[in-house]
């Protein structure tokens, strides 16, 4: 074929179309539960708006972003000149950098108002090596929540995450909840400096990405999926055994308000999130069937600096992503279906020409009624549009022809019993309905 689909992205045919719109459904009704709303932002942001918030030292920044130059940042590129930010932009990789910049822009949590409460979904762009669940456009499902400092909100969040799997049908059993604290600006910056020591310290054990990671982002060392690396990193030093006491705190109260909700978790000392904004709480669902080594299906955490970034005032902040493409392979290794796609109820058949107009009208009668209704379209013969009928997974045919037309009735045939009757519209609809 000439054309395909670019390297990295698959279209969303309607079986899995239907799937996502589901998906996105049923987001919509557990975080209403919550209190959170929906937002949309650009599909592309100015470049700053990544390079700030999600941070320069980070691969996404540094390797996955997809940049999309404006005419004029071209021809400013071409003449030697550095093109403007207002037209130097990025797909975005993520949506939180864009939430936050919204919040920020509208004021949406103003100096001692109420948290605001936001959920979003759409499509992200990553320059990844395409595999198994990880695409270079892939869809996510991520809620914000800005305003609320309290580990009260913490725990609510991972809850709600847990309620959204559990809804969609992926067993408990079948999940990992990871959680641990990544320290705030009090503590981290010494941690980071001992696990910098201890990466330059056991360098000929760390392949060249850990090494290289030591000076620009240590912490991220402990994500490499290298499993000589990870034997050598399983001594470094943890986390946990430096958060200061503010931090300690939050993060035991987080715990105890998880155990008393009855939500089963695991502490994990050298889990990090792969964005420099975190602070404090993180955490990740993992699956134990379905993804192979790639089995994280969601995770996030609370960023408290993230809206001073962009001129707001500090601000605390928590959230978290899921991933349509990786909670289609849990669901899958769970054997859980995909939902049906929404067939015709009723298939509009037309004896001959002279009541193809008749059956027209017809259609758009059953329509109004609420009724999801068929018809032909290439004027094929009786026995052709039943065999449509019978196709497209319609339960009843409703038939026209002279007779029909002169009575100012309708014959209906119930698909699987073969059974029919003469009837008016009305009590056509009416039998439909009843059978749904």
């Amino acid at each position: 074929m000439p054309y395909q689909a670019p390297t990295g992205t698959a279209d969303l045919l309607p079986e899995q179309a239907w799937r996502w719109d589901a998906i996105q459904r049923q987001a919509a009704s557990v975080f209403s539960r919550y209190g959170y709303q929906l937002i949309d932002t650009p599909i592309f942001e100015q470049l700053d708006v990544f390079v700030r918030g999600i941070g320069e030292a980070t691969d996404v920044v540094g390797k996955e972003m997809y940049l999309a130059f404006s005419q004029h940042a071209v021809e400013a590129i071409a003449a030697g000149q550095a093109p403007k930010a207002k037209d130097t932009l990025a797909l975005r990789p993520e949506q939180t950098a864009g939430v936050a910049r919204a919040v920020v822009q509208h004021n949406l949590v103003p100096p001692g108002g109420a948290a605001i409460k936001l959920w979003y979904a759409g499509s992200m762009f990553r320059h990844e090596r395409p595999q198994k669940g990880r695409l270079r456009e892939f869809h996510q499902i991520g809620t914000e929540c800005l305003g609320a400092a309290e580990p009260s909100a913490d725990a609510e969040v991972i809850l709600m995450l847990m309620d959204f799997f559990e809804g969609l049908g992926i067993p408990r059993a079948s999940m990992r909840l990871l959680v641990n604290s990544m320290g705030d600006d009090a503590c981290r910056p010494a941690y980071r400096q001992v696990v910098r020591e201890f990466i330059l310290a056991h360098a000929d054990g760390l392949c060249p990405e850990c090494v290289r990671r030591a000076d620009s982002n240590p912490l991220r060392a402990f994500d490499c999926k290298n499993p000589d690396c990870q034997a050598v990193l399983a001594a470094a030093p943890l986390i946990t055994d430096s958060l200061c006491p503010q931090c300690a705190e939050h993060y035991a109260t987080v715990r105890q308000l998880l155990t008393e909700a009855g939500c089963d978790f695991e502490q994990a000392p050298r889990l990090v999130r792969g964005l420099d904004y975190y602070t404090r709480t993180v955490f990740e669902v993992q699956v134990t069937d379905g993804l192979g080594s790639q089995n994280a299906i969601g995770g996030g955490g609370r960023y408290d600096k993230l809206l001073a970034e962009f001129g707001g005032k500090p601000t605390p902040g928590l959230g978290f992503a899921v991933g349509f493409e990786r909670i289609c392979l849990a669901l899958d290794a769970a054997g859980v279906a995909a939902p049906v796609l929404p067939l015709p109820e009723v298939f509009v058949a037309a004896v001959d020409t002279q009541a193809r107009a008749a059956a027209f009208a017809l259609a758009g009668q059953l329509r109004s009624a609420g009724l999801r209704a068929e018809l032909d379209h290439q004027n094929r013969s009786l026995k052709s549009q039943l065999k449509a009928a019978d196709k497209s997974g319609a339960s009843w045919v409703a038939i026209l022809g002279p007779d029909e037309l002169a009575a100012g009735q309708l014959t209906l045939r119930h698909l699987a019993s073969h059974e029919e009757q003469r009837t008016t519209t009305q009590q056509a609809i009416e039998l439909i309905r009843g059978e749904r």
